[in-house]
Formats: structure tokens, sequence, C-alpha cells
């Protein structure tokens, strides 16, 4: 019984695992179509889809799945139109939480969103009520050999919030605005191991929760949202 135990266990994990990883999958094969669909399916004229390709690839994403997301894409008879919606909501200790979604049905996205707030003591706000709490940031991360200080003397002309380099990752944090005209600075100058390219929402000050119950709730939360098929990235204020 015990071996049988451990093996329905272990069996279990792998199925969480792999429902989880499907999960993704299905999230990236959504931005892989939505790139397509707004720059074509040539690599080497949409970056957009070049780094959701190369995202694909660190995560090691079957190539059916990609095939099939660029095929889908590029058939002029299929019709599925994705819509980028954000919200925005306070969840228990309340903290403040930034939903963002890729969705074919607006409707569905906000009933569910509403739902996970309602039944987890939190509650959806209005259009911008929270992002005052964040900055909205360009950031860039790739691999190179090349120091912070010679990566900054190739972009000093644009508006650098910070820069930081641990081991060969570097990171920048640019104005929104200047994200594209940076990333295609660097690729200029034969940087091309892009990890992330995109404009995010970092919060000013975190907030530090002890309370056991309240984190539990939290995590809960956020864990339920994440696992919504319409959303694509959660961004919030907490801290344990």
């Amino acid at each position: 019984m015990a071996g049988h135990s451990q093996y329905a266990n272990i069996k279990h994990r792998k199925d969480a695992q792999d429902n989880k990883r499907g999960k993704i999958f299905q999230k990236l094969s959504r931005e892989i179509y939505v790139a397509v669909k707004l720059g074509g399916a040539n690599v080497e004229n949409n970056p957009r889809l070049k780094l959701m390709l190369e995202k694909a690839r660190r995560i090691n994403m079957p190539k059916d799945n990609i095939n099939r997301a660029i095929n889908k894409a590029s058939n002029k008879n299929e019709t599925t139109n994705y819509e980028a919606v954000t919200y925005e909501g306070y969840g228990p200790s309340n903290i403040a939480i930034i939903i963002n979604c890729l969705t074919d049905n607006k409707n569905r996205t906000a009933s569910n969103i509403r739902s996970y707030f309602n039944k987890l003591g939190g509650h959806l706000a209005a259009t911008n009520s929270v992002q005052y709490l964040f900055q909205t940031t360009g950031v860039i991360q790739f691999s190179s050999l090349l120091s912070v200080e010679e990566i900054l003397e190739l972009i000093i002309d644009f508006e650098i919030f910070n820069i930081e380099k641990n081991e060969d990752i570097i990171d920048i944090e640019v104005n929104p605005k200047q994200l594209n005209a940076v990333t295609n600075l660097l690729e200029k100058n034969n940087i091309n191991d892009f990890i992330s390219n995109e404009i995010v929402n970092i919060p000013h000050e975190l907030i530090t929760i002890t309370d056991q119950q309240q984190i539990k709730l939290i995590d809960i939360l956020l864990e339920t949202i994440e696992n919504d098929d319409d959303v694509l990235s959660i961004e919030h204020n907490f801290k344990k």
C-alpha cells in the first residue's frame, strides 16, 4: 500500500505539473497567434513574433504547438479576434493587483475575474484606481558578455530608469515609450539573445503581510487568477 500511495502522489504531482505546463503553452500560443495577426508570419519583419518564439524555445514548447498557432493566424478565413484587457483590483489586506488578459470574450473574462475577487476577499476596482501605485516601465532582459558600462554607453541618449547585471544577464528599465527604440539599437549592436522585452508595472512600494491566514488567502487568489486561460500576467505589490 505504501508503494502504491507513493506512486499515486508522484503521478498526482506530475499530472499537476503537466497541466500547468499545458496552460503556459496555451497562453503563449495565443500570444504567438496575436503577434502573427498583427505583424505577419515573417520572423525577421516581426520583432514581437521573434520574441514570442524565443520565449517558446526557452520553455521547450513543442514545435507542433508553435506551428499550429502560426498557421491558424495565417489562415485568412480565421476570424478569432483577441483583445488585450487590463483589470485592476484590491485583494485581502488591501494589496493592489493588476491583471493583464488576452481574450476573445471580454464579458466572460470580466465575469470570471470579478468572481475570483468576490469569493476570496477582494474586489475589482475602477480603471486607473490602482495604476497610480505602480510605475509603468519598459523592461529589457538579455544575455551579454558586455559590462554595464559598455551597455550604458550604447543607450546613453535614452531615458534609463535602471540597469543591472547578474552573472551574464543584463536587466534594463527604460521609459516605456522608448522600449522599441532601445531594443532596436541593441540589436544593431549585435545583441540578440533577448529573454524579455515588454512593458510592465513595477510597484512603487511593497506591502509586507505577516498574517498567515491573509497570506494564504492572497496566495489562493493570485493562483486562481493566474490559472484562468485568459490571464497572461499578474502584477501586485504583495510581499511575504
